[in-house]
């Protein structure tokens, strides 16, 4: 049994019946009190009623704090959020699910971090939320069946190391663990299209805020992806940009919001100069000295990513390249792959990422040497991202 109206178990049937009654006094605060509604908390949690009305009960404190019956209404977006977040909702399935689309490529995470608060990147998303489920409302009405879940599209050409920015994957995992609490059940499947190799690394920074059953729901599509869209999606329901025949988001009735393509980010709309970072190690480097640090990679395509700041003055960092760990080696005997360069980091922090297609020892290097007079402390956070195996399906 799917656990959905009209496919209940006996045993489901009484938990419906049981879980009814043990939220009725919140129940008028909720958006529905219908059956459909219900069950997708209990489908959430395996019908266990003790978890469902936990995670309900606390739904319900989500939208009286985030002001959820309003926002889409009377919370205004910030401007930088609504030009240059990318994304937006067009169309609908074969099954007339909202179809949701987001562009990651032109995406500008650190912009985009220095600009709005987490708060309102969150918010934001929130807001999304909230106008998909009143499109489910729309189609069940007009449908005459119930519609409760969404179709989402990745765009993910053009993904790059810019966008495993640290700050930006700590917000968007703060915003998948609000989707997977407070909007059970409410995706049906997400197709991630034209995936480079960098995908796997990305992925893997997120997943772990996805429950079982949504990475069940990623498909990753292969060249054949417009095909496969359009066995879910008509190609009137279908972007052109996309490989449909919707010309106009902007004005068509069956875009109810546009899809934005963002940019980068102008300085103008920068709130603060800096994301306040905890960093894991610190290390004092004497004067005329550096310190060297080693990473051995034994799989292609992993990456490294690093942040650093200095205490007092400015200091050189780079990356190399050598064969083997432990074997002390001068900078100029080792292959140069990030060039050494000084960073004013006691000013702005520093971060930065490598993808790191051949296996080896990489080795990152503060550097004092120029300094004659000066010891610096720079307290660092490195992190090495492994590549993890997404299934792909060309159906």
């Amino acid at each position: 049994m799917s656990g959905r109206v009209g496919d209940l178990s006996v045993k489901q049937a009484e938990a419906l019946a049981q879980f009814r009654e043990k939220v009725q006094d919140v129940l008028p605060q909720c958006p529905s009190q219908s059956d459909h509604f219900l069950l997708r908390w209990l489908r959430a949690r395996n019908f266990n009623l003790q978890k469902s009305e936990a995670m309900l009960r606390k739904h319900i404190e989500f939208r009286k704090h985030m002001k959820v019956d309003t926002i889409t209404t009377e919370w205004q977006v910030p401007e930088v959020i609504d030009k240059y977040l990318s994304g937006g909702m067009c169309g609908h399935d074969r099954e007339g699910s909202p179809v949701w689309y987001d562009v990651i490529g032109p995406l500008d995470p650190k912009g985009l971090m220095h600009s709005a608060s987490k708060q309102d990147l969150i918010k934001s998303k929130v807001r999304d939320c909230e106008i998909l489920q009143k499109d489910c409302d729309r189609q069940s009405e007009r449908l005459g069946r119930n519609i409760e879940s969404i179709t989402m599209v990745y765009d993910c050409e053009g993904l790059g190391m810019k966008h495993l920015y640290k700050p930006a994957i700590e917000t968007y995992g703060e915003v998948l663990t609000m989707f997977e609490d407070n909007y059970p059940e409410g995706l049906k499947r997400l197709f991630v299209i034209k995936a480079p190799k960098l995908f796997p690394v990305a992925y893997n920074l997120v997943k772990h805020f996805l429950s079982e059953d949504t990475r069940r729901k990623v498909i990753v599509l292969g060249s054949n992806w417009q095909e496969v869209l359009q066995k879910y999606i008509d190609p009137e329901e279908l972007p052109a940009y996309y490989g449909g025949k919707l010309t106009d988001p902007d004005g068509d009735p069956k875009c109810r919001t546009r899809i934005t393509f963002g940019s980068e980010i102008p300085k103008s709309y920068y709130v603060r100069d800096s994301i306040k970072v905890d960093y894991e190690q610190s290390v004092s480097i004497g004067r005329g000295s550096s310190h060297q640090m080693e990473y051995e990679l034994i799989a292609p395509n992993c990456a490294l990513r690093w942040q650093f700041s200095c205490d007092g003055a400015d200091i050189g960092f780079g990356v190399y390249l050598k064969k083997k760990m432990g074997e002390r080696m001068k900078a100029g005997e080792m292959r140069e792959i990030v060039p050494n360069q000084r960073y004013n980091a006691h000013l702005v922090p520093e971060d930065g990422s490598l993808t790191c297609p051949e296996p080896g020892v990489y080795v990152l290097r503060f550097d004092n040497t120029y300094s004659v007079f000066q010891s610096k402390t720079v307290k660092f956070t490195v992190e090495v991202l492994l590549p993890s195996q997404v299934n792909q399906s060309d159906n």
